[in-house]
């Protein structure tokens, strides 16, 4: 990031980002409360506020609670300034949100994908977006922002994907400039993992997951398995963007004992359930991890070993990084009633300071939160990008 100069322009973009925060953390606000919380003076205030309601970024209200308040104005944002899109690409599912800047979805929708070409995704992911704005009653030019979030790797100076070993038709293509031409948007893409992390930072619950960890890591266990990274309150992504590509991290010669994923742990399973009278059809990890659930021996003796294989690449994260949190995710990790307790007992006994393990609160939503979180980011840089003559931001 380059530095500019500061001037009474920089000054006043300082400023007035502070107001808006203010004002974004607990609305409505008073001129006089924002004054107070900022210590900027109450004459620059009713500035910066004047410009804020020319932005459309915020309105101005009442609190009729308080009763009679003299004439006072309260500002509260104005979630409706600007709609973002979300995208999730999965191996079988194509999942959108449409979002307001405040974060808020008003519509989502899923769309089958499996076996398609990466083109044919992304003329899917422009279809969904068309059905997704007609359905929330959204002009198709009001919205700002798309983030995408995708398996594999992202190489952030071209947004070439590589790595996308769940999706083999997006390894080395291109994802940011084709979504970014189909949707007529600027486009940021990321690993999935990733903005999966960044949602649960945002939206988890308080009780349990992420908004409570100042560093935390999110291990998805589903089709494949991929961690992302919250160090210090921001993502990290590492030097090449692959931070947290854990089966890296694995010898290939003992590969299959180890990998936790949905087809690793079938195969296990395949061999403990053969047969089993209450098994038909082809084997899933649902029928597995619900057949557990009623005590059968064989199926429980599948989820210890799932969870020997998790506390595999758990104990190997928590000794690298030492967060306090890890939040499970993804088809396999959701399923805590079974996982919870066996896996923070066993992690307990390979590291001396094991992390927290709670569950995602997002259940197969929190890539697609993430996505919302960027991009309604964004969104916000881009309105006052043009308020400031600032360059926009890089699409990446």
């Amino acid at each position: 990031m380059i530095a500019r100069p500061a001037t009474s322009s920089t000054l006043k973009e300082i400023n007035l980002r502070t107001v808006l925060d203010v004002i974004r953390t607990a609305p409505p606000v008073s001129r006089a409360e924002i004054a107070r919380r900022t210590g900027i003076s109450k004459p620059t205030v009713s500035a910066l506020l004047q410009d804020l309601l020319e932005m459309g970024l915020v309105s101005e209200t009442v609190r009729e609670e308080l009763g009679p308040t003299y004439g006072a104005l309260f500002f509260a944002p104005r979630p409706e300034a600007a709609h973002v899109l979300g995208l999730d690409v999965g191996a079988r599912r194509l999942r959108g949100a449409i979002a307001d800047l405040e974060g808020a979805v008003h519509v989502r929708r899923d769309v089958d994908v499996e076996g398609m070409e990466a083109g044919q995704v992304v003329a899917a992911a422009t279809a969904l977006a068309e059905e997704l704005c007609a359905e929330a009653g959204i002009p198709r030019d009001g919205l700002h922002h798309v983030a995408v979030g995708v398996p594999g790797v992202v190489d952030r100076r071209d947004g070439r994907i590589w790595q996308a070993t769940n999706v083999p038709a997006l390894d080395g293509f291109q994802a940011r400039d084709a979504f970014g031409a189909a949707l007529g948007l600027p486009v940021t893409v990321e690993n999935d993992i990733h903005l999966a992390a960044l949602g649960e930072q945002r939206h988890g619950t308080k009780s349990g997951t992420g908004t409570d960890a100042e560093s935390f890591a999110f291990l998805s266990v589903g089709t494949g398995v991929g961690a992302g990274l919250i160090l210090h309150g921001e993502l990290h992504r590492g030097f090449a963007g692959a931070a947290g590509e854990l089966d890296c991290a694995l010898d290939p010669d003992t590969f299959d004992d180890n990998d936790p994923c949905a087809a690793a742990l079938l195969q296990y399973a395949a061999s403990r359930l053969s047969g089993h009278p209450e098994l038909t059809g082809e084997l899933s990890t649902e029928q597995v991890f619900a057949l557990a659930r009623t005590g059968d021996p064989d199926a429980c003796a599948v989820v210890d070993e799932e969870v020997r294989r998790i506390v595999g690449y758990l104990s190997t994260l928590a000794a690298v990084v030492d967060v306090e949190l890890v939040v499970l995710g993804g088809g396999i990790g959701l399923n805590g009633d079974l996982l919870l307790s066996r896996v923070s007992e066993r992690l307990a006994v390979r590291v001396p300071y094991p992390p927290r393990v709670e569950v995602s609160a997002l259940g197969d939503a929190a890539v697609l939160t993430g996505a919302v979180a960027v991009a309604t980011r964004a969104a916000l840089e881009q309105i006052l990008s043009l308020r400031f003559g600032l360059p926009g931001r890089r699409r990446a």
